[in-house]
């Protein structure tokens, strides 16, 4: 027996009882993984399934994205091998219906090999826990997000768009532009507009295609409003001395809304505007345009003819670019391929094939450009350098190559788009297209100045439509209205000369009504509430034709012949939405006389 003195002498090493505990637990452990996966083993055996333990098995990143985190714990199943051509999946239910619908989709979508595995409990939690593991991949927005939380925080009354001054003094910087775009959905505004002035900064809301302003900022504010805008629309913050256009998207529950940015330099800094694109626009159906009467039935009558070409004719914001796409959505089906071009694309069409154009000549960026390059989410602050050319005319070339049914042209402006629109409409296409006129008679000598031949376009034109846009009567608070003695008279001699051709002459004009809104909280107290078009319809006739083939050409003659032919003028058809209580005399006068 060694003696304590013996220099060889090893003292026995104390017991650590935590870590005693810890091995004996370890120990455990192992036994127990080891029962389990036996046990599941031989249940995989008696299944005539493929079994694996996962344990130490590596997983690669790769097969573990395979399935969704939140997908595999649901169905339990996760996929710890994969290559291009096969993978593997290991599941505690291997033969239910739902891993094995998963089996199939995973092997339908990555045209690869997939065999389902059984694995244990333990297997299925050490697998998920890797997940952890996983980089997070933040989602960036290319947008706002303004959730119905959003809009119920900034959820105010405006009984008088005073109230929101007020508001946006006390929320901030980041709070503003979202007050701003929540109020301006809120009121049904089309655009808001920001202005830099001397002593302040003007915002003002055209609501129902009227300005209003709503808000007046402290001066010291315009840098922090500005940059916030262009880096939002992503705009060079650094450049104030030229124009810029951008865009960016405002995420709603049920719809999405585009913001349309545009800046110019003025005296006291930069102008903005925003224009609110809202997508439920796009919805409108051609029965609900406001057109009556024989005015519907032929325009309907000229829509549904496979060739020839419709043209609506008004100044900027009266509603030709809503009015056509109501027709495309009456035309929109299977059967029929549509494509459109326009500067820009204001609204996304289903079904529709729609192509911008971009329109550049040598250097510097035209609205045409910037528009095409935000919308594709670039930064167009900096002007575009020898871009080729994207014209009306050069794109509707293009577009007609892909065997069109319908073609919508955003604008007629030159002799060469004009010759390739009325080709097209000579051979066999529908073409829909717009131009800058008065009235829809005026559409005819404006294409002869073009340089458009005669004998080319009294065949091609199906119709000619005007139109304005007018506010209609908010039905809260409508009331009947007398009218001045000389403004009434005027009114009766405009109804008297309604043609009896057109089914809506009056025949008693001596107990005439009107309405007109007195303002309340619906409206903001405005009276106002919404729009509607106002039209007249010009069908082509064999007396319109001859007098374009006669190279004596008047706006007027045009006119006279289409009212002897029943056609309802713009006022008419305003002032008889008036005596229905849709909108107002003054209204109708203001815009369409």
């Amino acid at each position: 027996m060694q003696s304590r003195n013996d220099d060889s002498y090893i003292p026995p090493v104390p017991i650590n009882p935590t870590e005693a505990k810890k091995k004996l637990e370890e120990k455990m452990n192992a036994i127990k993984i080891n029962e389990v996966e036996r046990l599941t083993e031989n249940r995989a055996t008696s299944m005539g399934i493929p079994y694996i333990a996962l344990g130490t098995f590596p997983i690669s990143e790769e097969a573990l994205t395979l399935i969704p985190e939140e997908e595999a714990l649901a169905k339990k199943t996760i996929c710890f091998f994969r290559n291009i051509e096969q993978f593997r999946l290991g599941s505690i239910d291997p033969l239910s219906k739902e891993t094995q619908e998963l089996l199939q989709q995973l092997t339908q979508d990555h045209h690869a090999h997939g065999e389902v595995y059984l694995i244990s409990q333990m297997s299925l939690a050490k697998a998920l826990d890797l997940y952890k593991r996983l980089p997070k991949i933040r989602e960036v927005s290319r947008g706002v997000e303004i959730t119905a939380d959003d809009l119920k925080k900034f959820k105010i009354s405006l009984t008088s768009l005073d109230e929101l001054n007020t508001l946006l003094k006390k929320v901030s910087l980041t709070d503003l532009v979202t007050l701003l775009i929540s109020a301006a959905i809120q009121v049904k505004s089309s655009d808001i507009h920001i202005e830099a002035e001397a002593d302040d900064v003007k915002i003002r809301f055209r609501i129902d295609g009227i300005l209003h302003t709503v808000a007046s900022l402290p001066k010291t504010d315009w840098q922090k409003i500005i940059s916030r805008i262009k880096l939002l629309s992503k705009l060079k913050i650094n450049i104030s001395d030229q124009p810029q256009d951008g865009r960016f998207t405002i995420f709603l529950a049920d719809e999405t809304i585009d913001v349309r940015v545009s800046t110019i330099p003025d005296a006291y800094g930069e102008s903005v505007v925003m224009r609110l694109l809202m997508s439920s626009a796009t919805g409108l159906q051609f029965e609900d345009l406001g057109l009556r009467g024989r005015s519907f039935e032929d325009l309907k009558r000229e829509v549904e003819r496979p060739n020839g070409m419709i043209i609506t004719t008004g100044p900027t914001g009266s509603g030709k670019t809503t009015t056509l796409y109501a027709v495309l959505n009456k035309l929109n089906d299977e059967e029929t391929k549509i494509i459109t071009l326009e500067d820009p694309i204001e609204y996304k069409l289903k079904g529709v094939i729609q192509s911008q154009i971009t329109n550049t000549a040598g250097a510097g960026t035209s609205s045409a450009t910037t528009s095409a390059s935000s919308v594709a989410g670039e930064n167009t602050g900096e002007a575009q350098v020898g871009k080729s050319s994207y014209t009306f005319a050069s794109g509707l070339r293009s577009i007609l190559r892909q065997d069109p049914d319908v073609v919508m042209v955003g604008e007629i402006r030159d002799l060469e788009t004009a010759d390739t629109a009325i080709n097209a409409a000579l051979t066999g296409h529908l073409v829909l297209s717009t131009i800058h006129t008065n009235s829809a008679a005026g559409a005819i000598p404006r294409f002869l100045a073009m340089g458009v031949k005669p004998f080319l376009l009294a065949p091609a034109l199906n119709a000619v439509i005007g139109q304005r846009l007018v506010r209609r009567i908010c039905e809260k608070c409508k009331e009947p209205m007398t009218l001045d003695p000389d403004l009434l008279a005027r009114v009766k001699d405009y109804l008297e000369k309604i043609p009896e051709a057109s089914g809506q002459k009056i025949a008693d004009l001596s107990n005439i009504k009107f309405y007109h809104g007195k303002g309340c909280e619906a409206c903001q107290n405005l009276g106002y509430k919404g729009r509607i078009g106002i039209y007249e319809i010009m069908p082509m006739s064999p007396e319109i034709e001859k007098v374009i083939l006669s190279n004596q050409v008047s706006e007027y003659v045009i006119e006279d012949i289409a009212v002897k032919n029943g056609m309802v003028t713009m006022v008419q058809d305003g002032l008889l939405k008036a005596l229905d209580g849709i909108t107002t005399v003054e209204e109708v006068m203001r815009h369409a006389k």
